[in-house]
């Protein structure tokens, strides 16, 4: 399938059928990530499997966080074993994370590159017929989610992508044409 085919079709997957995702399929999108391109051949992308255990504790990490903005003890209590319980029946998550610099610009460059790895575990995905939900945010940083990841202390994770057979494919949202957001410069 051609790239820009690839590109319009990958969407931000919410439900995913029960289908496991095999190992050669995950081997397979991890190869496709490190092909990123890197300044100075840094390699800084980690990429962390989590099996069932593992997400459900993730899990609970974000439900905690979801959790504290709600005044019910039952009703946080719930959304929090919910949340739990949800990351643990996905079908594949897969903490991405960096290698910490004290460089700032090599920093940078790291984040950028990573994150480019995970676009093209993202594409992968999409060719072999799986989608994504990729994840960021201040939870990443939390050290219960970082525990139940296993991240090294030098690293942080910069997002985590769930990967499953898409129960269902939204439609794409509205992009902006690229005419519109260029400048042609002298």
């Amino acid at each position: 399938m051609p790239l820009i085919d690839l590109l319009r079709r990958r969407r931000s997957i919410k439900r995913f059928t029960a289908r496991p995702v095999t190992r050669t399929e995950i081997e397979t999108m991890l190869d496709a990530a490190v092909l990123a391109p890197n300044h100075r051949l840094t390699e800084p992308w980690r990429f962390y499997v989590l099996g069932p255990d593992a997400r459900e504790a993730y899990g609970l990490a974000v439900g905690i966080r979801k959790a504290r903005k709600i005044e019910d003890p039952e009703a946080a209590r719930a959304l929090r074993d919910r949340v739990a319980a949800e990351h643990r029946v996905l079908p594949c998550m897969i903490a991405v994370a960096v290698v910490k610099s004290d460089n700032p610009e090599t920093a940078d460059e790291d984040y950028a590159a990573t994150m480019m790895g995970v676009q093209n575990l993202a594409l992968t995905a999409v060719e072999l017929g799986l989608g994504t939900a990729i994840r960021t945010g201040a939870v990443m940083g939390d050290a219960a989610a970082r525990t139940a990841a296993g991240v090294a202390e030098n690293e942080r994770i910069v997002a985590i992508v769930n990967v499953g057979e898409p129960a269902e494919v939204p439609g794409g949202p509205k992009k902006t044409a690229a005419v519109e957001l260029t400048k042609w410069v002298a």
